[in-house]
């Protein structure tokens, strides 16, 4: 009978001991999924909003194709990129820009769309009113530049708009600086030059979006037409400030 107690103390025991056990190693488990958690937080990004009216580019961008290029397009780019960026685990500590540099360590759709959230973010600011279609000419570094590079604002149009109708499909139009010199490409998709996969690398001065969604409502296939009209609307005040900062 003494034994049997024994053994009845030993088992009861050994079950308290099993489920105090079960208990720390619960708890360990949901420290260690709060503390990967905790690691692996991402702080998401969002859709920055236009500097400007949705018609103050009209009549050479119209009030429609802004909406929709910024609130339906760039929008989906943020969106996407947040939850490419959840599924990869990577943290967002860094820029956009320093992921764009860095792209080759992320997956297809970080390189889709977070190229799509930088290049639209920069485009909105290289854009700005001028209803009454006022010559719209740079000045100050950038004026000096272009013409150093390309002899004349003529001729570094023609240049610049030549790469934009080049690009096969779907892409963008840049000026960049690349080793203290302007240079004029193009990249496809949502890539830019900041990433190592571009042909040329530099930093952005202008940007041109020549996806179909920048322009068809309004130009139809006529991509050079849009291409022309979009000189009215630089802004060569922020190019400057873009250049300033890359010298």
């Amino acid at each position: 009978m003494s034994e049997r107690r024994d053994f009845l103390k030993k088992s009861a025991l050994l079950s308290l001991g099993t489920i105090a056990t079960s208990i720390v190693s619960a708890k360990k488990l949901d420290t260690i999924e709060t503390l990967s958690n905790e690691h692996f937080a991402i702080e998401e990004y969002t859709l920055p909003p236009l500097p400007y009216a949705y018609d103050a580019l009209e009549p050479f961008i119209d009030k429609q194709t802004m909406e929709l290029h910024h609130d339906k397009h760039h929008q989906a780019y943020v969106t996407n990129l947040n939850k490419a960026l959840q599924a990869t685990k990577h943290p967002a500590v860094n820029s956009i820009e320093e992921i764009c540099k860095n792209i080759t360590v992320f997956d297809t759709a970080v390189r889709n769309n977070g190229g799509g959230h930088y290049n639209h973010s920069l485009f909105w600011t290289l854009m700005r009113e001028n209803k009454d279609a006022k010559p719209n000419n740079p000045d100050g570094k950038i004026a000096d530049a272009i013409t150093a590079s390309f002899g004349t604002l003529d001729e570094f149009k023609k240049q610049f708009n030549d790469a934009g109708a080049k690009r096969f499909g779907s892409g963008w139009a840049w000026l960049v600086v690349e080793n203290k010199k302007l240079k004029i490409t193009s990249t496809p998709n949502q890539d830019n030059p900041l990433m190592p996969v571009s042909e040329v690398k530099g930093a952005p001065i202008l940007a041109l979006d020549v996806w179909e969604h920048a322009y068809y409502l309004k130009y139809q296939n006529k991509r050079a037409d849009y291409m022309n009209a979009w000189w009215n609307v630089v802004n060569w005040t922020k190019a400057n400030e873009l250049l300033a900062k890359a010298e």
